[in-house]
């Protein structure tokens, strides 16, 4: 008697696109909070002459979050989570979804790839995402800084308002404001991230996502913080305020040091590690759940 084993279906092209772009969603709702955390330890102290006395408003993640809430409501943690959301779709689905795809394109089909190729996939897809999703990132990033002012007005009234007015004051480059730091910092985070999650994932043998993920978010932090930080600053400038990315970086070394560089890593490790949990932990359900529906829907 022969034993017929059945092997499951690889996920196509198709759902790991559409999957990856739900799974980001998910994991966005979840950790947006330490996400909009850092964002505000970001930018915190870029005009210290103008903030004054609250150049120091916000100290650690937690007294961050806690200071949100008492001031502005909790609902302001969740600032930017529409424009959080449609970043997601458009670009998690690329950076995330297309990896594979990317993988197996510099490796002409091949099943096994170096760690050269997955570095060249990663850099890919992350570069492709940028340029594709870059206006949802910067008013996403618009939003999350801006606090309410003392007579309750705001910078933006919603999303729609958001895009129009950056397109109105800054022109339609300013909705590409920061490409070419967020390219840095997404090469960065996608090499950082997936390949390292690819290669712990295989390491473990697949029965650990959990470490898999935490670890990709740790490595993930440690490199692109930065980089990440200078993204974050020059998108929320406004126009005229620096001369470039660079220019940027070089005012936060000579007004700050280099201490402002790694401004925000507690919510970004905490945001990253716990987002790449939710994250893949849920890709990998999709992944496996729509792939066998389709095989066998009934």
């Amino acid at each position: 008697m022969v034993l017929v084993t059945t092997r499951e279906a690889p996920p196509s092209a198709t759902v790991k696109f559409f999957g990856a772009g739900a799974a980001a969603c998910v994991a966005d709702l979840v950790t947006f909070p330490l996400d909009t955390a850092k964002v505000r330890l970001q930018v915190q102290g870029e005009a210290p002459k103008a903030e004054g006395a609250n150049a120091r408003r916000y100290r650690g993640v937690f007294g961050t979050i806690s200071t949100m809430v008492r001031t502005e409501g909790p609902a302001s943690l969740y600032n930017g989570l529409v424009a959080g959301l449609q970043r997601q779709m458009s670009f998690a689905s690329v950076r995330i979804g297309l990896y594979d795809s990317m993988k197996q394109f510099y490796t002409r089909g091949a099943e096994s790839s170096g760690i050269v190729t997955r570095l060249m996939a990663g850099c890919t897809t992350g570069a492709m995402a940028v340029a594709f999703a870059q206006p949802t990132d910067v008013v996403k990033v618009r939003f999350q800084a801006q606090a309410r002012l003392s007579d309750g007005t705001r910078r933006y009234n919603g999303t729609l308002d958001a895009y129009k007015t950056i397109a109105r004051d800054e022109g339609i480059r300013g909705l590409w404001k920061g490409c070419v730091p967020n390219i840095a910092r997404n090469a960065i985070v996608n090499c950082a991230e997936l390949v390292t999650y690819d290669v712990i994932k295989e390491v473990i043998l697949k029965y650990n996502l959990m470490t898999a993920a935490f670890g990709a978010g740790f490595c993930t932090t440690m490199v692109a913080s930065p980089v990440d930080v200078v993204k974050t600053r020059f998108m929320n400038s406004g126009a005229n305020r620096y001369g470039g990315a660079v220019g940027c970086a070089l005012t936060m070394m000579k007004n700050e040091g280099p201490a402002a560089f790694y401004k925000g890593f507690t919510p970004s490790f905490l945001r990253l590690g716990s987002w790449n949990i939710v994250m893949f932990v849920t890709y990998e359900q999709i992944k496996r759940g729509v792939t066998q529906y389709w095989e066998s829907p009934f």
